[in-house]
């Protein structure tokens, strides 16, 4: 949907914004927050997802190099903290997959017996059979990939989206009873209970990812007119679908009842059975684990090409520059799988699937967000450091100004939401000191790793010829 220019125009640029933030994974946490859900959203919207899609179309349009967030973080602060933060972006997509993994086993579970949405020992081998069938057919090229991807978005997040969507509506419309009760029923979180505000951690990670698309703001009519309208826009219906798909959820189950991976399927089976087409059940079922299969398989091509294409640059050993003939990074996505396989394994020595779904969450929020934080003081440096640097899309309000107040928004707010992080929630996730030894061990191990590397990079690990390196 390019027009007569071949570029890009806002309606296309709308769709991949929606297309690549849109998940159904994570209704059912907001869903336990009631009325106050609403609250979560619109805020995350405006001092996350805004800033993020702004700042990260200056820096794709004022820096189309290869690596991405690598290139923005090095250019303002050098070679090691850029490739601490393509690090982060990759290793916290490995810690990713268990968690959309494990909401495609409890809704593959609906298939046999809903029961199995609690079996740590079903839902770990969904997940090894899921995650390791996508990464094969990876290995098979982007075109194998793409196509199931585009289909798995359609059938799998965007028609279950919309049925979860009508279904609260008919509920509502036909008189039938809202299961919202007590705190719920406020549009306002307790604040006094900064257990519940722990949630905005799962919010931004709902809403991470949008640098990804920032890739084509470059091929957008009239970037600086046009982007901020699609972003506008995008964000709108991005938080519609999420604030009306968490509610169908909360107006059928009541808070307590809702179970953080299998709430979605409870939340359909309990509106088919009330107007007699339980039948359906299994059929949404298979259509949403379809979708968390596209998703998985998208993902696992995404970030580790991006580090693919740094490592050629001397930053990883050679033996993790392998490709295979359809150019896939064979070496990396086997490393990745193994990782994968071992966090799927962590499930075994969890109280629940909960508890486990949750901790994986916030582990990788935080990984995300220090990314974030310092994708946000790049933008801001680079404003001071190279204002010449010609860009497609320009933050407006002036030459720094603009730029400063909305990249400090999103440092503040990231910052804030992983200190939030730190925090168990009200769901059982182990004792309190575990839960925060567990982040803090895996912080420091994942941002550890790339320093050490960079220790032991040798100038023989250089592929990239092309590559210009001065840091």
């Amino acid at each position: 949907m390019k027009n007569k220019s071949g570029k890009i125009g806002i309606t296309k640029l709308v769709l991949i914004n929606v297309a690549a933030i849109t998940s159904l994974r994570g209704l059912p946490s907001m869903a336990t927050e009631g009325y106050a859900l609403v609250f979560y959203y619109v805020f995350a919207a405006l001092v996350f997802l805004i800033p993020l899609a702004l700042i990260s179309a200056e820096l794709a349009t004022g820096w189309p190099k290869k690596g991405g967030v690598f290139a923005w973080v090095k250019e303002a602060y050098g070679p090691k903290w850029g490739f601490l933060a393509i690090w982060l972006q990759w290793f916290q997509s490995a810690i990713w997959f268990p968690i959309l993994l494990t909401f495609a086993a409890s809704t593959i579970a609906f298939l046999f017996n809903p029961n199995l949405a609690s079996n740590k020992w079903f839902v770990v081998a969904i997940i090894l059979v899921t995650y390791w069938a996508a990464t094969f057919i990876n290995f098979r090229g982007m075109k194998s990939s793409s196509f199931i991807s585009s289909l798995c978005v359609i059938a799998g997040t965007l028609i279950p989206g919309a049925i979860i969507i009508i279904l609260g509506i008919v509920w509502v419309a036909n008189g039938n009873p809202i299961a919202i009760s007590g705190a719920g029923k406020s549009f306002f979180p307790q604040f006094k209970n900064i257990h519940t505000l722990v949630f905005l951690t799962g919010v931004f990670m709902a809403f991470a990812g949008m640098e990804m698309s920032a890739v084509h703001t470059k091929d957008v009519d009239n970037p600086q007119k046009n982007y901020p309208k699609a972003i506008l826009i995008g964000s709108i219906i991005i938080v519609i679908i999420f604030i009306l798909g968490s509610l169908a959820i909360s107006f059928v189950l009541p808070s307590k009842d809702i179970n953080l991976t299998a709430g979605l399927m409870e939340a359909y089976r309990a509106f088919f059975q009330k107007f007699d087409v339980e039948w359906l059940t299994p059929v949404i079922a298979v259509m949403i684990a379809f979708g968390a299969f596209g998703e998985a398989s998208t993902w696992i091509a995404g970030p580790s090409k991006g580090l693919l294409t740094v490592a050629k640059m001397g930053y990883l050993p050679k033996k993790l520059q392998k490709t295979n003939k359809n150019d896939v990074q064979v070496s990396i996505l086997i490393m990745q799988g193994i990782i994968v396989t071992i966090i799927a394994l962590i499930i075994l020595l969890m109280p629940t699937v909960q508890s486990f779904f949750w901790l994986l969450t916030a582990l990788s929020a935080q990984l995300y967000l220090i990314m974030y934080i310092l994708m946000f003081a790049s933008a801001i440096r680079l404003r001071i450091k190279e204002p010449d640097v010609k860009r497609a899309y320009k933050v407006p309000g002036g030459k720094v100004v603009g730029m400063f107040i909305i990249g400090s928004v999103g440092i503040t707010a990231s910052a804030l939401t992983w200190v939030l992080g730190f925090v168990p929630p009200t769901i059982k996730t182990g004792s309190t000191l575990f839960y925060e030894s567990f982040l803090i061990i895996g912080i420091l191990a994942a941002c550890s790793i790339p320093f050490f590397i960079m220790k032991m990079k040798k100038p023989s690990w250089k592929t990239d010829d092309k590559t210009e390196e001065n840091g």
